[in-house]
């Protein structure tokens, strides 16, 4: 049986769902829409019972978690995974570097209700989840500043996680002029549009390509 990918447009599943297009492997999508809370369905409780996405079905066995479901698609389609394991350690540091920092701040600037109970706190949590996303960024930018790919200049499941990220920072919730901004990740983003199964991704999800 295929597997099957729970997602959820415009959401971090976005990378999965572009390293699983890009192995070209048989796979199935379950859309969840988050605003009307399918991931507090108990239909979907049972397959993830931490109730976000993405999530992997695999017959009988799921994963969960962006950064595990990239590792395992690139192991199980070496192309999309570094050969040298020097360059499987860095695709290993970006894989985290994304996971527990970027993630993490721009949680702030759309889940404030996770850190505190406080609605008047809020704003000032929103305020300094932003200014550490654009520290964040700036981070990130200078890493991508020697152009191509994350690692070792071949195109890998890093790529994908970047793009998500990038798409995020042009997003409402932080409005960065990225190509102003941050032009190397934004060439990155360039570069993973012209990639067919970006396209495709892209389509299925509804979403307007880097540009």
């Amino acid at each position: 049986m295929p597997a099957i990918l729970y997602y959820a447009p415009g959401a971090c599943s976005l990378a999965s769902h572009i390293a699983l297009e890009e192995a070209g492997a048989p796979f199935e999508t379950a859309r969840l829409n988050l605003m009307a809370g399918d991931q507090r369905a108990p239909e979907y409780l049972a397959v993830n019972e931490r109730g976000r996405v993405p999530a992997l079905v695999e017959a009988d066995w799921v994963l969960t978690e962006n950064s595990a479901i990239l590792r395992h698609v690139g192991r199980c389609h070496p192309a999309l995974w570094p050969e040298s394991p020097r360059d499987q350690a860095v695709a290993d540091e970006w894989l985290g570097w994304l996971s527990t920092n970027h993630h993490i701040a721009y949680a702030h600037v759309r889940r404030p209700e996770r850190y505190t109970a406080d609605e008047e706190a809020f704003a000032g949590i929103r305020a300094k989840g932003a200014d550490t996303c654009g520290d964040l960024f700036t981070m990130t930018e200078v890493r991508l500043s020697n152009g191509g790919w994350a690692v070792a200049d071949r195109f890998s499941v890093v790529d994908p996680y970047l793009l998500l990220f990038w798409m995020w920072g042009r997003g409402p919730a932080l409005g960065f002029d990225m190509a102003t901004r941050f032009p190397h990740w934004t060439a990155h983003a360039r570069a993973m549009a012209g990639r067919p199964a970006v396209q495709a991704v892209f389509a299925r999800e509804g979403l307007d390509l880097p540009a």
